[in-house]
């Protein structure tokens, strides 16, 4: 008997999920060989009836394991000059993993330390506010996304999505990834595996290389035919300067290497400022998003998460990257700036929830027709900040009672602050420009009117969140070479086709393939 897929299954949160299998045998008439949940999601639409829906495969029989994701695809012979992947971060890491299933082996650069080094230094920063502008929350192993919540969640269709989860898995992410209808993986699974995936790209014989800085580019006849690197020691000072022949060039920047975007643009790489968002993280305690998003029965669930929208003012006002149970990060890769990010456990067990609320900004907010014009605007914000927080790398907080009538705040309420790196009470008017003052005022207000006690007074705003995604867009063919530059292949978040882990990881696969065919082609 062939495989059978059952949709809409639906079980009271207090069931034991172990009934299922009870389902499947009654569907099957009786002896079940194989038995496999593809999809999980909670209806919360009922407060009183609260229920998981499940989709899942069963059979009679078992059933052949599914392949790896890593198996034989088409070969080509190993470029003369190397392949060199700028950047760790999931679209680096994976378009590295996918050049090595076709024999390509690539050269990975990090500017920052490997992940157990990483660690240790973000942790300095929050005991000395001594900033490490190689190595943070923004520059390492993994990039941005592994100080972050690990939401696998996007919006993007791509087929390579699902490959995507696969591939976290085989390198130790929870098998649950594959069904839940929100996976996470959480910021304490996602170092170890990003770790793994590095020793794998070595053992097949990539080279990984940390401290490694790209400081130049160098083309000829309108294509890229050397890299400039510098190797710093460990504690990224002096340095060496090396000069490397490459085949190919990816660059998975990400969207705070900006040394690299003013280096880019001196090249005459074509790029061009775009839209995107900026505003404060609020927290507000996590028991009360739960009761407000599933009543009583918050107890017996995961902590609750919640997305919202506002079209309350005329920009667009929305919560992004929302962490439950979790922490409110100091983010700043800039001395002299102040940024905040998200990151929550896989257990999301903090006591405090939090997410970016943000407002849209566009080209007409910044100054200058400068393609780094957003750059210029994230930097205003994140010095306010500073200035506001005392110069010292504090971020600047209110509550939203007292923010909602222009008050500085004397007192925390029931939310304590989670910043690592210490809070100073301010005015948020003296960090942002009016219009997104209104904005979040106007925001907060209409979101309460869909998730009651999110205008609690008590709920705390951190500022700036000003990293949401890139402030510029490499642009690109559709071979995906970089306009007017061959064997240049922009990718991921930083390069502006990306916004999150999956749709960055996809990224670098497809920028893995469209390098793949170009040697191909060209050996065939």
């Amino acid at each position: 008997m062939s495989v059978l897929t059952f949709s809409n299954i639906k079980l009271p949160i207090d069931r034991d999920e172990k009934e299922l299998l009870g389902i499947a045998k009654k569907k099957l008439g009786g002896q079940v060989g194989y038995f496999a949940i593809k999809k999980k999601s909670l209806d919360a639409r009922d407060k009183n009836r609260l229920q998981y829906v499940y989709t899942f495969e069963c059979a009679k029989t078992p059933q052949k394991e599914e392949p790896p994701v890593f198996e034989k695809l088409p070969k080509t012979k190993q470029p003369k000059e190397k392949v060199l992947v700028v950047g760790s971060g999931p679209a680096g890491l994976f378009c590295a993993l996918r050049l090595l299933e076709h024999g390509i082996l690539p050269i990975l650069i990090e500017r920052g330390a490997c992940v157990e080094e990483r660690e240790k230094r973000v942790q300095a920063f929050f005991d000395t506010r001594l900033l490490d502008t190689q190595t943070n929350i923004q520059f390492g192993e993994g990039g941005a996304g592994t100080f972050s919540d690990g939401k696998l969640n996007t919006q993007t269709h791509s087929p390579l999505n699902a490959e995507v989860l696969r591939l976290f898995v085989q390198f130790g992410a929870p098998q649950e990834i594959l069904y839940l209808a929100k996976p996470h993986i959480g910021s304490d699974n996602l170092k170890t595996v990003v770790k793994n995936m590095r020793e794998y790209i070595r053992a097949q014989g990539g080279e990984v290389y940390f401290h490694t800085r790209l400081e130049d580019i160098k083309i000829e006849n309108g294509r890229v035919k050397e890299a400039v690197i510098t190797r710093f020691d460990t504690d990224t000072v002096g340095g060496k300067t090396e000069y490397l022949p490459v085949s190919a060039l990816v660059l998975a920047i990400g969207h705070s290497a900006r040394d690299t975007f003013e280096m880019l643009l001196r090249r005459g790489v074509f790029m061009r400022a775009k839209d995107f968002a900026v505003g404060v993280r609020i927290e507000h305690l996590q028991e009360k998003i739960g009761y407000s998003q599933y009543g009583k029965a918050f107890e017996k669930l995961p902590p609750a998460d919640y997305k919202l929208v506002s079209h309350a003012s005329e920009r667009a006002v929305f919560t992004f990257c929302m962490c439950p149970g979790g922490y409110v990060m100091p983010a700043a890769s800039e001395e002299g700036g102040v940024v905040t990010n998200g990151m929550s456990n896989y257990a999301r067990d903090g006591k405090n929830a939090n997410s970016a609320l943000i407002v849209q900004v566009t080209q007409a907010d910044f100054i200058g027709d400068s393609p780094l014009a957003g750059v210029e605007f994230q930097r205003g914000l994140e010095r306010a900040a500073f200035l506001a927080g005392g110069k010292t790398y504090a971020a600047p907080v209110q509550r939203l009672g007292d923010f909602l009538k222009d008050k500085t705040s004397r007192s925390f309420g029931d939310v304590q602050p989670t910043y690592a790196a210490g809070t100073a009470f301010a005015d948020l008017r003296e960090v942002f420009p009016a219009p997104i003052i209104n904005a979040l005022k106007n925001g907060a207000i209409d979101m309460d009117k869909r998730l009651k006690g999110f205008a609690d007074p008590d709920a705390l705003l951190t500022g700036v969140e000003s990293r949401t995604s890139s402030p510029i867009r490499i642009e690109r063919e559709k071979d995906m070479q970089s306009v007017g530059v061959r064997a240049l292949y922009p990718c991921g978040e930083g390069a502006g086709y990306a916004g999150g882990i999956t749709s960055s990881a996809a990224d670098g696969l497809r920028v893995a393939e469209a390098i793949f065919a170009s040697f191909y082609y060209e050996t065939v």
